[in-house]
């Protein structure tokens, strides 16, 4: 026979049982408060000390007072049933998405737009909830999904990764923009051709980056060769500052260039004028078919594709960009 002791299990209707009598100091109000009648709480407190092996209460004429027993169970007990109540929250909050945490990645065009929106969207529903955001170039977005290092990512299908593997849920292609800074000698409000910007100063992603290539591929189209004087960074950050200190055109997503142009931001960057349209091949949410997501990542994702529904599409351009 094992020597090992007991399990002791109480159930939550005895441990509020205790406290409500070490309040009341009464067996029948603890009772009626709890929602017991008097014969029903008493015998759940004798089978609570019956289980502890202990009196809880001295009984008194006037009523009862714990014992030093009781008085030590009945720290313990409130403790218990809080921690039993914060878990109750806590189960509730993150099956209805409002807790927990997920991890997504994004292209930058969709970073800098619906994301941030849908993201602003659902922190002011859950606080608490912990929401990690990486901006990297597609490659690499899938290359986290498919290892589940993140929930879902805005990126465009690459042929080197097997698309049955992903719920693909179309989303809308990239607009290219070309950014020069306010003050810029072809910042005079008419459009340009790419004819005018081929000896231009540039600053552009790394080659192979979709932008780029969108950019290349309408020089190519055009009949003309790409720009030689090109300083090339993948950093959002470095090509920003470049601008704002040189007569160099960046294309960036219409996203990025709304963010640094219009309100609330407002920098002091231009938006230029193209006589046509340069577009990338559309971008997708992408999320494994094998990993079921999580309340708060399928919360956060029908967000994100809501706040995009709200954003004009390919055919519905900005006021002012040239059709």
């Amino acid at each position: 026979m094992s020597n090992a002791p007991a399990r002791l299990m109480l159930k939550p209707a005895q441990l509020r049982l205790i406290l409500e009598i070490a309040e009341a100091g009464q067996l029948q109000q603890a009772a009626a408060s709890c929602g017991l009648s008097q014969p029903a709480a008493s015998r759940l407190l004798a089978e609570t000390e019956r289980q502890l092996g202990a009196a809880l209460f001295e009984r008194h004429p006037k009523g009862m007072a714990p014992t030093e027993i009781g008085a030590s169970v009945l720290r313990r007990a409130g403790v218990i049933l809080d921690e039993m109540q914060g878990l109750a929250g806590d189960v509730r909050a993150l099956a209805g998405g409002l807790a927990g945490s997920v991890r997504v990645g994004a292209v930058t065009g969709p970073a800098v737009d619906y994301l941030v929106a849908a993201i602003r969207q659902i922190k002011a529903e859950a606080p608490e909830a912990e929401v990690t955001v990486d901006v990297m170039p597609s490659r690499e977005l899938l290359g986290h999904l498919v290892a589940g290092d993140m929930d879902f990512v805005l990126a465009r299908i690459l042929p080197e990764f097997d698309s049955r593997e992903l719920l693909i849920q179309p989303m809308r292609d990239e607009k290219v923009s070309f950014c020069v800074r306010l003050g810029h000698p072809l910042d005079h409000g008419r459009p340009v051709g790419l004819a005018q910007l081929l000896d231009q100063p540039w600053i552009m992603q790394s080659r192979g980056a979709p932008i780029r290539e969108a950019t290349l591929d309408a020089f190519a189209s055009a009949g003309l060769s790409e720009p030689r004087n090109v300083v090339n960074s993948p950093s959002l950050l470095f090509t920003v500052s470049y601008l704002a200190q040189s007569d160099a055109i960046a294309p960036l997503s219409d996203e990025v260039v709304a963010l640094l142009t219009d309100p609330p931001v407002s920098a002091r960057f231009a938006r230029l004028p193209l006589q046509g349209q340069i577009s990338v091949p559309p971008y997708y949410l992408l999320s494994l078919r094998r990993r079921p997501p999580s309340p708060l990542a399928e919360r956060l994702r029908a967000c994100v594709i809501e706040k995009s529904r709200q954003r004009p599409g390919p055919t519905d351009p900005r006021p002012g960009a040239v059709p």
